[in-house]
């Protein structure tokens, strides 16, 4: 049995226990030390605890009440709430989530990020073909997961200098490698985005070529200015440096016809006839001297323009990064000293490899 003495003793000590209610009839009381917590449930007036000593006075005195217990009748209105977190759930990051003409693409790193909250066990990737001229530089890879759960998930990626970057077409296994694994982790994280490392350029992204198309549809061509000398002849130009076929017409800079009727000219004395004449001799030996042909045209080869291609990825890196066509003008100017449309195949190069570092 137990005395008065014990029953105080439990009393005092039950005065300074931390109780908290989880719901109507269930409890948690916290040890004395604060490390441990006991499970008590206490419904009218009855109480059952999982501490040990109301395990081991219960079975001989049926109205046993542990300190515990007692915590809880002393502190009936004087409890804490219990709050219930929500379980943390697997998600992917949104900084691994990149946004190309209003397309979202994952990168390889959020998808292994996820796969590692879920519980990521294992990651393996086996060649299936090497890369040969025989089959036209195709590298084959197969990767398989499998989780802590003992589920897996397979699939496969390949490579080839059609389907990879330029800058990685010399690592095609191990590209077909990443391919592989960020196909496989997308089936096990349940992400329908495309990877990045999937793509072979990002100009897949964009649709064909029509976005760019459009781009260059709306570029206009900078006129250029064209300054006339003192005591010049002045002779009707283009604005591209040759005589226009109908002197009748006035062609400006932007290509525009201005005056498209025939007027009579006006006929030069025989004095002025003379003095043209003198002036077109003395340009000509003086074109001569300087090493041109006569036709205005050096003899030295000028270097041949940028190509379409390179010109639609001007566009499509400037149009991604921001850039306006004027930005661009500036930029080719003070860098090439030349215009945008007149950059030469190698200048372009260095151009276009100047926008892919640009922030």
């Amino acid at each position: 049995m137990t005395t008065v003495q014990e029953v105080q003793k439990r009393n005092n000590k039950a005065q300074h226990l931390r109780v908290i209610q989880v719901d109507g009839a269930d409890y948690f009381v916290e040890s004395e030390e604060g490390k441990i917590c006991y499970k008590v449930s206490y419904v009218d007036e009855k109480g059952n605890c999982s501490c040990g000593d109301f395990s081991k006075n219960c079975k001989a005195d049926p109205q046993f009440k542990c300190k515990h217990i007692l915590a809880i009748m002393n502190s009936e209105h004087d409890f804490e709430k219990a709050h219930f977190l929500e379980k943390v759930r697997p998600k992917l990051d949104e900084r691994f989530i990149i946004q190309v003409d209003g397309q979202d693409f994952c990168k390889y790193a959020g998808l292994l990020d996820l796969a590692h909250q879920k519980r990521l066990s294992s990651l393996d990737v086996e060649i299936l073909q090497y890369p040969s001229e025989q089959n036209g530089m195709l590298a084959i890879c197969k990767a398989k997961a499998q989780t802590a759960t003992g589920d897996t998930y397979s699939d496969v990626g390949d490579a080839c200098p059609a389907n990879c970057n330029s800058r990685v077409a010399k690592h095609l296994i191990r590209m077909a490698s990443t391919r592989a694994k960020a196909r496989c982790l997308r089936d096990m994280d349940n992400i329908g985005y495309t990877a990045l490392e999937e793509l072979g350029d990002i100009d897949e992204v964009i649709h064909n070529e029509q976005p760019a198309t459009a781009q260059r549809d709306k570029v206009k061509p900078f006129p250029k200015k064209i300054v006339k000398a003192e005591g010049s002849v002045s002779r009707p130009d283009n604005g591209n440096g040759t005589k226009p076929t109908d002197p009748a017409k006035d062609v400006s800079t932007t290509g525009a016809t201005v005056n498209k009727e025939v007027k009579e000219p006006v006929k030069e004395s025989a004095k002025d006839e003379k003095k043209t004449a003198t002036v077109n001799r003395t340009e000509k030996k003086a074109s001569e001297k300087s090493g041109n042909n006569g036709k205005g045209k050096a003899k030295v080869d000028t270097p041949p323009l940028m190509s379409e291609a390179q010109k639609r990825a001007v566009y499509n890196l400037s149009r991604r990064r921001g850039i306006s066509v004027e930005e661009l003008e500036k930029m080719t100017q003070t860098a090439y000293g030349v215009s945008l449309e007149t950059l030469s195949t190698s200048d372009a190069s260095s151009f276009i490899r100047q926008l892919q570092q640009s922030a």
